[in-house]
């Protein structure tokens, strides 16, 4: 895995509507990101979603690296739901597959984060299939707030010393 991060579009929402909770959370990821030179993707997936209710127009895509979704992308996505099984009573059927095919590009890519805002199905599948093994990105929830050493390939947190409590 490489340290680079692929974009939900619930993130992307949150990063241009500031009227959004985590807005400056979300801001504070991207200019993080930006300073410290880390990839950042977009997925056709995420363009057909955004698109729906906004322009992909509206976002910053001099930034980000395009990534089409292709034939290996989608056989690792049929791999994930196969391994995943049936999805969880309530959760939208178009909503968890657009995801697992999100999962299985940043799988195939050897990308290791998703940044989002859904912990319903996004967060807690990609968990799922990280904590048995199948995949190794982490998808992070703004709503854990903005920590820069969440997008280290270790996941370990920087040490605070007790006098910065």
């Amino acid at each position: 895995m490489t340290i680079s991060v692929l974009l939900d579009t619930s993130y992307l929402i949150t990063l241009i509507n500031s009227n959004r909770p985590h807005h400056e959370i979300a801001k504070q990821f991207y200019r993080h990101m930006l300073q410290d030179q880390i990839p950042m993707h977009f997925s056709a997936i995420v363009a057909a979603e955004f698109g729906i209710k906004q322009s992909v127009a509206d976002l910053p895509l001099g930034n980000f690296r395009i990534l089409n979704f292709n034939v290996p992308h989608g056989q690792q996505a049929a791999d994930l739901l196969n391994a995943l099984g049936a999805r969880d009573e309530g959760d939208s059927r178009s909503i968890v597959r657009n995801d697992i095919k999100l999962l299985a590009q940043a799988h195939h890519e050897g990308i290791g984060f998703i940044l989002t805002e859904d912990a319903n199905t996004l967060w807690k599948y990609c968990e799922r299939l990280r904590q048995s093994g199948i995949v190794q990105t982490r998808a992070l929830k703004l709503v854990d707030g903005f920590d820069a050493s969440m997008l280290r390939e270790d996941g370990q947190k920087d040490w605070v010393k007790d006098s910065e409590h």
